[in-house]
C-alpha cells in the first residue's frame, strides 16, 4: 500500500525510528508529534503521528516529502 503523498510504509517507519531514537521530535497540536528526516533517495520527509497509550503503537496521521520552500521554515 502506498500512502497518498508517495511515501512508502518502510520510508515512514525509517524516518520515525531514526528521528525518535535521536530525540528529534517536536510536539504538535494535542497529543500529536512531528518528525522531519531523510527518507529514500535522500529526500526530506515530514511525519505527524500519535503514540498509543500502550507506548508500542504509532498511528501515522500525515506523511509527505517536503518541498524546498517548506524545508526552509
Amino acid at each position: 500500500m502506498q500512502p497518498r503523498h508517495g511515501c512508502t510504509i518502510e520510508e515512514i517507519e525509517t524516518v520515525v525510528r531514526r528521528e525518535f531514537r535521536a530525540r528529534r521530535l517536536r510536539k504538535a497540536a494535542g497529543k500529536k508529534w512531528q518528525v522531519v528526516g531523510r527518507g529514500i533517495g535522500d529526500r526530506v520527509i515530514e511525519v505527524v503521528f500519535l503514540i498509543d497509550d500502550d507506548r508500542k503503537t504509532i498511528y501515522v496521521i500525515h506523511a509527505m516529502p517536503l518541498t524546498t520552500r517548506r524545508r526552509r521554515r
